[in-house]
């Protein structure tokens, strides 16, 4: 520990939020260096990585046959090791500053429901990377932190976080996960959903791309007082050709309704296995929504209309669990009650 402490004064210590959509850096001392897909270009034959990143994701369903984009995590873990290896130390030399004779010590957030061997890979991959040393926090622990809620005090805190691989809800209590559930249905999942719909119901066949694209722009969770369309480009499967048709918020509400019924039933069974101590804490403070999905227009709604309580949307929900692992950089004590 003394020797870390004096470490620490050469090296830039990190905080990374590995996720399946996006991996965000945050550096002590300086907050927030690093936004980008977690996306790796490879070519196909030599296996050699050609671009991480922004660069990686404009390649998407767009490379010609030498050149494979792929997402090298999946469900918020690793699912292809050598190129999330890859990815973190393309990630770790953009962000850190060469000159520093230390290599950095990292703490990473990781999914609630993952397994040892799942830590393992995450911990051997930073390693390889160039990490001195890793320490793993729980994502639903690090956004609650992220978004300032008293994880410290002895009173029930709810977080939901929905990502790009997994949503975790969580109560947490005295700097401790009291329940915490991973489902492994998140923002891909929504993806997916549209991409299904739009091929089944028109023959129309879209990229994961374009998919996103139309979450973003058109997706909600509940009727809004306005409606809205958006025009969507594919191919016509029955026709081979291009095509262009305009789809309603009302029918993308159809397309992703399952996907946001799983992430409702995770919330309702979080609260049913509570402590009645910590659920009458929850009764006055709500849930406080967190990651990507908390950016579906009117899934605060929903929520609140599922369960009658307090729902809240975190100020900057990207940015919850990166900010709280950095801030668990800033504090040692906080980082030694809540590593795993």
């Amino acid at each position: 520990m003394i020797f870390d402490s004096v470490f620490g004064l050469f090296s830039n210590d990190l905080a990374i939020d590995l996720g399946t959509a996006n991996t965000l850096i945050f550096i002590k001392g300086k907050g927030i260096v690093l936004r980008e897909p977690s996306v790796v270009a490879v070519h196909a034959e030599s296996k050699k990585v050609l671009a991480v990143g922004h660069e990686a994701k404009k390649m998407l369903g767009r490379t010609p046959g030498s050149i494979i984009a792929l997402r090298p995590m999946k469900d918020g873990v690793i699912a292809n090791f050598e190129y999330t290896e890859a990815m973190i130390r393309y990630f770790i030399q953009k962000v850190h500053n060469r000159k520093t004779l230390v290599n950095p010590r990292v703490i990473i957030a990781v999914p609630s429901g993952i397994t040892q061997v799942e830590k393992r890979a995450v911990r051997d991959s930073a390693l390889s990377a160039g990490a001195r040393t890793v320490y793993l926090i729980e994502e639903p622990m690090a956004a609650a932190i992220g978004v300032g809620l008293p994880i410290e005090s002895p009173t029930g805190n709810m977080i939901l976080d929905i990502g790009g691989g997994t949503t975790e809800v969580a109560v947490i209590s005295l700097s401790g996960v009291v329940y915490s559930r991973s489902v492994r249905v998140a923002g891909d999942e929504i993806d997916e959903a549209i991409v299904h719909y739009l091929k089944k119901k028109y023959n129309l066949l879209i990229g994961e791309r374009m998919a996103e694209d139309i979450k973003i722009k058109l997706g909600s969770a509940y009727p809004m007082e306005e409606e809205k369309s958006l025009q969507v480009k594919g191919r016509d499967l029955v026709a081979g050709i291009p095509k262009t048709l305009l789809l309603t918020d009302e029918e993308l509400r159809e397309a992703i309704s399952e996907v946001i019924s799983v992430i409702v039933e995770a919330v309702k069974t979080a609260l049913e296995r509570t402590p009645p101590e910590l659920a009458a804490d929850i009764v006055d403070k709500g849930i406080v929504l967190a990651g990507g999905g908390a950016l579906i227009k009117g899934l605060d709604m929903l929520l609140r209309e599922q369960t009658g309580l307090p729902i809240i949307v975190a100020e900057d929900p990207l940015s919850a669990v990166v900010l709280g692992t950095g801030r668990t950089l800033e504090e040692t004590d906080l980082l030694r009650q809540v590593e795993i």
